[in-house]
């Protein structure tokens, strides 16, 4: 087996941070690994002008690294599971999942708000369609402002627009130490994250068996669980970042259950609901909970924005 390992990345501080600590994590198991990072930039690193759901989304933020492992400049990729796409490129799989961290929103006010006391008519800066829609089926009166970048790029804007706050993935504060800009940490009934939020994607060619070796050491089983079962919710809606998708899984010992959601773009009709079961039917209660969704209408909403954006409908 080589005695080093080439991971591909984007170039932003926390994607940096995240496959740092994939390095490490393989160094601390393997004593002498040399580690290094391919950094590249992405077509969702370039469009910071428009939101996501305007430009496709599907793999914005991932089809530049995994280009670099099929084409062999990398033997490992690093992403956050909420940008890669459900279906992957043939060759490639997500060979593990890491420790999940917080995987909730974060409510970052530079002004101090909290989400009740945010004032009448509010600025809140965000491009996530998810976000923005359970925001407004609580706070109908808020204006969603765009924005879009790195944590520290949004921060910034926030200040430069004089917006009174933005929404922020908890776990992206955590990992770069900057916790303490949030001003509230949002319990799921509030805000219900993204699919994936909070989990690493550590991605690999299936023919590389010695890789594959290395980097299955890092899975961990609560992690792939509840991944498997927020995929398999969202696959069987076949959204992406045009429509508004929640769902949060969590595991209990042998047990797993999530709550998942799809809203209109204005939250004023939200679909929900709830499932659980053994760990080993993940991918199973996943599907099964999408289709209570659909059943119950959920697929109306997801059809009308689908035609909006010429994608298929469900």
């Amino acid at each position: 087996m080589s005695t080093t390992v080439r991971i591909a990345t984007r170039k932003s501080p926390l994607a940096l941070w995240q496959a740092e600590h994939v390095a490490e994590r393989l160094q601390a198991l393997e004593p002498g690994l040399q580690a290094e990072l391919v950094k590249l930039t992405t077509q969702g690193d370039k469009i910071l002008d428009q939101a996501l759901s305007k430009v496709g989304g599907k793999d914005l933020f991932v089809k530049e690294i995994e280009m670099a492992l099929l084409d062999g400049r990398a033997e490992v990729a690093v992403h956050s599971l909420k940008d890669v796409p459900t279906d992957l490129p043939a060759g490639l799989s997500i060979r593990a999942f890491p420790p999940r961290e917080d995987p909730r929103d974060a409510l970052v006010s530079l002004k101090g708000y909290t989400m009740a006391d945010l004032p009448k008519g509010a600025k809140v800066g965000t491009s996530s369609l998810r976000r923005a829609a359970q925001l407004l089926r609580r706070r109908p009166d808020v204006q969603i402002v765009p924005i879009r970048g790195n944590v520290q790029t949004r921060l910034r804007k926030l200040e430069e627009e004089g917006m009174d706050a933005t929404l922020l993935a908890y776990a992206g504060l955590l990992r770069l130490e900057m916790a303490d800009v949030a001003t509230e940490v949002l319990d799921p009934s509030v805000s219900l994250p993204a699919i994936g939020q909070g989990i690493l994607a550590v991605e690999t060619k299936d023919e590389d068996e010695a890789t594959n070796r290395r980097v299955s050491a890092l899975d961990d089983a609560g992690a792939r669980a509840a991944a498997l079962m927020e995929r398999a919710f969202l696959r069987k809606l076949q959204g992406g970042c045009q429509v508004p998708i929640a769902g949060h899984a969590t595991v209990d010992g042998d047990r797993i259950q999530m709550r998942g959601l799809v809203a209109a773009l204005d939250g004023s009709l939200v679909y929900e609901d709830e499932a659980a079961g053994p760990v080993g039917d993940a991918v199973a209660l996943g599907t099964a909970l999408a289709d209570r969704l659909l059943a119950a209408g959920a697929n109306r909403i997801l059809d009308a924005l689908k035609a909006e954006a010429g994608g298929p409908q469900a």
